[in-house]
């Protein structure tokens, strides 16, 4: 079977969209041309969109009305080489490439392969915070193909084929991992609904605020690193990305870390987010946190982890939301919020004892996780396995 290798350019015409300008509501308002942004691509058809403007707004700007089926791939920061495909017809930001329909290439042909070839253009992404690729690169992407459409097709339908029970595999791994989350949930409630002594958590921790951030941080010649809201989730700390900030030595003492800290997330908006609670390892040295996170700092009369897996608990997260809850919708905590919140108190030798029993029942569950979760990057690993003997011509 003959195949041709050729520029991106040369086999398709390709163009993005434009955003009209937000300062006249004339552009939004009793919309109804369906305008797509880089966060819709999910790699599926997509068939409406959040947000539509007018006809004033199409003709006031860059966007255009790309044709129902026309490909679609994002071209700005963590979206970069996200794909869709158009079930309508409907216009987009400027974010968004529309790739077109060709002679030489089926449509479905090319998602596969920019979906094989994603990690190559993430990196090819240029510019600090938000990162982008240019249609320039994509032009210059080399594309190898069947000549023939119909082995084009058939290379499709085999790669569909073996995706849809990869599929399966994958969506059964993630029911199973979701039926984990009320496995744990129902081991707190064995041990923390029993517990009727509700004492302020002021009684146990030094509740603080942290680090405000600003532009005259820059300025200052101490710089240490600090914690964002993006390092703290439900009993885990994603350490990945440390940033630095400029402090004076006053704000040190004050908002500096110490092993088994309880870091609460004040503000995120989601209620399912807010108020994630997980404890400080102690990893990175002289440390500091940023005021979106709340340090509770142990006083010495209760263990930071067994408060922590109430606070995870169901009746625990209750609690949080509850004073979280605002008049707007929004869900926000405070230091003074936090300060509100009660857990339930035994002695320290209870305490223990209850860890220990959580630990064990848990441990369980853990290793069924970890299991699930070598099973999902295996799933992963041999779809980009399918991808490429497809693209080798080695995919029967």
């Amino acid at each position: 079977m003959e195949w041709k290798t050729e520029t991106l350019g040369n086999i398709a015409f390709m163009t993005s969209g434009g955003t009209p300008s937000k300062k006249n509501p004339e552009y939004y308002k009793g919309g109804t041309i369906p305008w797509v942004r880089s966060g819709e691509l999910e790699n599926g058809a997509i068939r409406d969109t959040e947000i539509k403007i007018t006809q004033a707004g199409l003709d006031a700007s860059s966007a255009k009305i790309f044709p129902k089926g026309t490909l679609l791939i994002a071209l700005y920061g963590a979206t970069i080489g996200k794909l869709a495909y158009l079930d309508i017809d409907a216009c987009t930001n400027q974010a968004v490439c529309g790739i077109f329909a060709n002679d030489k290439v089926s449509l479905k042909f090319l998602y596969f392969f920019l979906l094989f070839h994603r990690s190559d253009l993430v990196k090819q992404g240029v510019g600090g915070a938000q990162p982008n690729i240019s249609q320039t690169i994509l032009k210059k992407l080399i594309v190898s193909y069947p000549v023939n459409r119909a082995e084009q097709l058939r290379i499709v339908a085999r790669i569909e084929e073996l995706f849809s029970k990869l599929d399966a595999s994958v969506a059964e791994l993630k029911t199973a991992k979701e039926k984990l989350k009320v496995y744990r949930q129902a081991v707190y409630s064995s041990v923390y609904d029993k517990l009727c002594d509700l004492q302020p958590i002021t009684s146990f921790f030094e509740i603080t605020g942290g680090l405000t951030k600003n532009s005259r941080r820059n300025e200052l010649s101490l710089q240490m690193p600090y914690l964002r809201v993006a390092n703290v989730y439900y009993n885990h700390l994603d350490l990945s990305e440390i940033k630095e900030i400029g402090v004076t030595e006053q704000e040190v003492d004050r908002c500096l870390l110490e092993k088994n800290d309880l870091l609460f997330v004040e503000g995120n908006g989601s209620k399912t987010q807010i108020g994630r609670v997980a404890i400080w390892n102690g990893q990175i040295p002289n440390c500091l946190h940023q005021n979106h996170i709340v340090k509770g700092r142990p006083l010495g009369n209760m263990l930071s982890e067994y408060a922590l897996y109430y606070l995870i608990s169901n009746e625990g997260r209750k609690q949080i939301v509850n004073i979280a809850k605002s008049t707007s919708g929004l869900y926000t905590l405070s230091t003074n919020k936090i300060k509100g919140l009660r857990v339930p108190y035994c002695d320290l030798n209870a305490q223990k004892r209850i860890l220990d029993d959580i630990k064990e029942k848990l441990s369980v569950y853990d290793s069924i996780e970890q299991t699930i979760d070598t099973s999902l990057q295996q799933a992963e690993a041999l779809r980009q396995s399918i991808l490429k003997q497809a693209f080798e011509g080695r995919l029967s």
